[in-house]
């Protein structure tokens, strides 16, 4: 079962263009199972079968009985959270194939706001990153066509192609004079979740675009390169979660868990008591808590990135640095259902260890620094989507008071400022352990 915690009117939040739902998933394939119903719930379905009944007799053009009940059940998913959704057969079926790690699109990760289809972030190394798309751009028409009185699904249908087809997005950004086109080469995106590299002979970099299968595995992978590779071993980590929307749960916890010696990481609460869970910390082997880390985030990290982050920053594991991250403080759960469709459903939040819950929130850094903009657009810095912006968010249940939180900014271009930051306190860090021991 997969559970995810990170995909018409803001209804799905987060919905990768290559057909992924981020978030945090705890488990996929969970059975449908039907509880019994009330009398007062069954009389109400019978307004629903009398209505249905109608549409089939004396609608003026014959419908399928399919598409009626497909189209009540996606309207009555949408009055809820905008996590929340039902997934058609084709759709559920991409959807489960989605944390194999390949995908098929222009690589963004896209939402509704305010009826308007909007960039939450662009997948590194994908057509759409290469051709400088950046979080919060907004989508106003695909192929010449107007977004605005499209659903989501039906942008995402004519985003995607074949590879090596082509796609003109027309965009808007703060800071633009006017909407730009942008031609885009379509492609098949084999995403990996980890990437690695040394810096200044001493410093490891990892980053991490999303909790997929093989995460924490690769992430091993990675860590053990980066002792070898380091010059008189490793002086200090940089863990990159900037726009990393987020994946499964377990993938993030695991990761946590390795900068983590003891105690608590996350903790899921729900209605249901099947729905409370506590992870924690397990010893290692080879835990990584004897490594300096700084941590970067920004407005595009969500989900199993703000489990990641918030679990180091309340164990004082490690310097937070970048900017606001996006909030969503939800977990889904997918259930599947018989014909092949599955129902993505809100049931839980989860809190950080000392308690915070983030949804709609998110979590500020230790050290704001806001990314270098590109010349042409330091006239007005562009404003990233937040999990409080999504129409019909669950609203933020304090488990602790919470310190003031900053503003938040959005990512690089072609500096990367944030990077450079981290890797100067890193520096730092090894010079002040020196500083009396002469």
């Amino acid at each position: 079962m997969f559970r995810e915690g990170r995909m018409k009117n803001l209804k799905w939040a987060s919905l990768f263009i290559l057909v992924f739902l981020s978030g945090v998933i705890i488990g996929l394939g969970r059975l449908h199972r039907v509880s019994a119903l009330s009398n007062t719930t069954y009389e109400d379905l019978r307004v629903f079968t009398d209505v249905l009944g109608l549409l089939q007799k004396e609608y003026v053009e014959e419908t399928k009985s399919k598409d009626l009940i497909y189209g009540a059940i996606k309207g009555m998913v949408e009055t809820l959270d905008p996590h929340s959704a039902f997934l058609p057969p084709s759709l559920y079926k991409e959807m489960q194939e989605e944390t194999k790690g390949r995908f098929e699109g222009i690589g963004i990760e896209i939402t509704l706001k305010e009826g308007i289809l909007t960039v939450v972030s662009p997948i590194e190394n994908t057509p759409a990153y290469k051709a400088g798309i950046q979080a919060g751009d907004q989508i106003l028409k695909i192929e010449g066509e107007s977004t605005k009185n499209l659903t989501l699904i039906e942008c995402v249908k004519r985003l995607r192609g074949p590879k090596g087809s082509k796609v003109t997005i027309t965009i808007m950004r703060e800071g633009f004079s006017k909407p730009r086109d942008i031609t885009l080469i379509r492609d098949v995106i084999p995403i990996r979740s980890v990437r690695y590299e040394i810096l200044d002979k001493h410093y490891g970099y990892i980053r991490i675009s999303q909790f997929q299968e093989k995460t924490s595995s690769e992430f091993d992978k990675a860590i053990k390169e980066l002792e070898a590779g380091a010059q008189g071993g490793l002086k200090g980590l940089i863990l990159d979660l900037r726009n990393n929307p987020g994946g499964l749960l377990d993938q993030a916890v695991k990761i946590a868990d390795r900068f983590i010696e003891s105690g608590l990481i996350v903790s899921v609460e729900g209605r249901k008591e099947e729905s409370k869970m506590k992870f924690n910390a397990q010893r290692q082997e080879d835990d990584l808590t004897k490594y300096p880390l700084v941590v970067l985030i920004n407005g595009g990290s969500a989900s199993g990135a703000e489990i990641v982050a918030g679990a180091i920053q309340d164990h004082g594991r490690g310097i937070l640095l970048g900017t606001q991250t996006f909030g969503k403080g939800s977990v889904q759960t997918i259930f599947s259902l018989k014909d092949g469709s599955g129902l993505r459903l809100t049931t839980a939040r989860y809190y950080t260890p000392s308690g915070r819950s983030i949804q709609a929130k998110g979590i500020v850094p230790d050290i704001i620094v806001k990314p270098a903009l590109p010349e042409e657009e330091k006239g007005a810095p562009p404003k990233t989507i937040s999990e409080k912006d999504l129409e019909r968010h669950l609203e933020d249940k304090e488990k602790e008071k919470e310190k003031p939180k900053k503003e938040e900014a959005k990512e690089k271009k072609p500096v990367d400022n944030q990077l450079e930051r981290a890797l100067e306190l890193l520096k730092s860090w090894e010079i002040f352990k020196k500083v009396g021991t002469k």
